[in-house]
């Protein structure tokens, strides 16, 4: 790795207009992460065309400014009132919330912060000096290799499925067929535009996902029904600096679970609910007998999920920069965000963007440093952002929703797409759909049918292609084994 690149990344960060930029979407990340129902995706979402005009990489620090301001802000509702900001902070809870009934809330959200911060650093670390191996080996990839890590991003449906493997398939199968709307890249014929000019492109996926986390979410808090009183908060969070023996008692299993939750992160479709719980159920194997016990109000537990869920960031950026496959629903967000720059995730992007990725990897060391800033500064009237009534929040997001849309292609047909997936993913929500599997279909299934199409081109029609070459295979094998564990399981069960 040159230094060059990461001295050139630094003098990018330093530019005024991108600073403001990224401390702005910390403090969106912390306002909406702090209030529960505000999701990480649904924030990026609506805020992403917002970027369309800005360059690049200084849209993408806007955007990872409120990523990571997110994911740390999910861990204050979750300890002050039993509700995590984001579902990445629910493990956050067993210690968390504990510690808060003894009157020690300061203490927990101050640990947060340091763990966040130790985890979220480890995983750019690991983004930054991993990423380009995995870049390098595989730019020696053809079609038929990406076929089929295409077909194994998505198997993920099976791990962001929830409680019903059969409804996820369901959804990643919608997510696929609204993907086949449009002109047959090959043959020219016109799949389901049913004489629509608008739909001869596809239907346009960023105002689908604006739709399903922006307008179902909201639809869905409505439906429920918006209580402003329900979730107040009245305890003082005071003090500023932790104290020296926490830090020490939380250093290593920060450092350990931020090692672990990177690694996890980087499993395609894993995300920070996974990764905390992972890193909160080793914790508890690795320190035994400890005193509180885990579950009581254990301060390594809260910095355990933290420095877990807040690792699984940069993790999750390894695939979807290497190899395209989005590693959570908000790097699939992100994803869309380069290609409207014309900017193509993948092994090339290493070779033809390394200035923008640079960029993007001091940049998020960067966040991850004000987040500790602010986050110790600040805990105090963060914890009051969870007073804010929704009900003045949501409006505004529907408005925006409408905004972002239009704002796409400047056409009003995207913001009808949007309201429309609006409505399909509230009725999903309601029955119990998970809205994950549908975004991955309609990512991935383009992926894998150019590249399959191109595949049995160049074989002749003959499918030898994707056995005699060892790592389609290996894939292949792996997205089986992928979907038939969860079948297995599900059977026993």
């Amino acid at each position: 790795m040159a230094v060059e690149h990461i001295l050139q990344g630094f003098a990018n960060v330093m530019d005024p207009v991108v600073l403001t930029l990224m401390i702005a979407g910390i403090f969106l990340g912390l306002l909406m992460g702090s209030i529960p129902g505000m999701t990480a995706t649904m924030t990026i979402a609506v805020l992403l065309s917002f970027t369309f005009t800005m360059e690049p990489a200084t849209g993408m620090m806007l955007l990872l400014g409120i990523y990571g301001g997110a994911v740390y802000a999910g861990s204050i509702p979750a300890i002050l009132i039993r509700t995590p900001g984001t579902p990445s902070a629910a493990a956050t809870i067993f210690d968390g919330y504990p510690l808060s009934q003894k009157g020690e809330a300061g203490r927990a959200i101050r640990m947060s912060t340091v763990a966040s911060f130790i985890g979220g650093i480890i995983s750019v670390l690991v983004l930054m000096f991993f990423s380009p191996v995995v870049a390098d080996a595989a730019l020696r990839f053809r079609s038929p290799e990406f076929f089929a890590l295409a077909v194994f991003g998505l198997t993920i449906i099976a791990s962001v499925s929830g409680d019903s493997l059969a409804k996820g398939m369901v959804s990643g199968l919608l997510g696929m067929l609204v993907a086949t709307v449009g002109i047959d890249p090959v043959t020219g014929y016109q799949r389901f535009t049913f004489g629509t000019p608008e739909l001869l492109t596809g239907v346009e996926f960023i105002a689908v996902m604006i739709g399903l986390f922006g307008i179902a979410e909201g639809l869905r808090t409505y439906s429920l029904g918006i209580s402003d009183e329900q979730n107040r908060v009245d305890q003082e969070i005071t003090g500023i600096l932790p104290s020296f023996a926490d830090v020490k008692s939380i250093a290593p299993i920060s450092i350990g679970s931020g090692i672990l939750g990177s690694l996890v992160g980087a499993v395609p479709g894993a995300g920070g609910d996974i990764a905390s719980f992972i890193t909160y159920n080793e914790a508890t194997r690795w320190l035994k007998n400890t005193t509180p016990s885990f579950g009581d109000g254990n301060i390594r537990g809260v910095a355990a999920a933290e420095s877990g869920n807040n690792a699984s960031t940069g993790g999750a950026l390894i695939p979807t920069f290497t190899l395209g496959i989005p590693g959570d629903s908000v790097s699939a967000i992100l994803i869309g965000a380069l290609l409207v720059h014309d900017v193509n995730p993948g092994p090339a992007l290493y070779q033809e963007e390394t200035g923008l990725l640079y960029t993007i990897f001091v940049g998020f060391l960067l966040i991850y440093v004000f987040i500790l800033i602010f986050g110790l500064l600040g805990a105090n009237y963060w914890a009051r952002l969870i007073n804010i009534p929704q009900s003045l929040i949501w409006p505004v997001i529907f408005v925006l929703c409408v905004i972002g849309a239009i704002a796409l292609r400047g056409n009003v047909f995207d913001a009808w797409i949007m309201l429309a997936a609006g409505g399909l993913g509230y009725v999903m929500r309601l029955r119990g759909y998970p809205l994950a599997p549908m975004v991955l279909g309609l990512i991935l299934a383009p992926i894998a049918e150019e590249n399959l199409r191109r595949s049995l081109v160049l074989s002749n029609g003959s499918l030898d292609i994707f056995y005699t070459s060892p790592i389609a295979l290996v894939v292949l094998l792996l997205s089986v084994t992928a979907l038939l564990v969860p079948a297995v399981r599900a059977l026993r069960s």
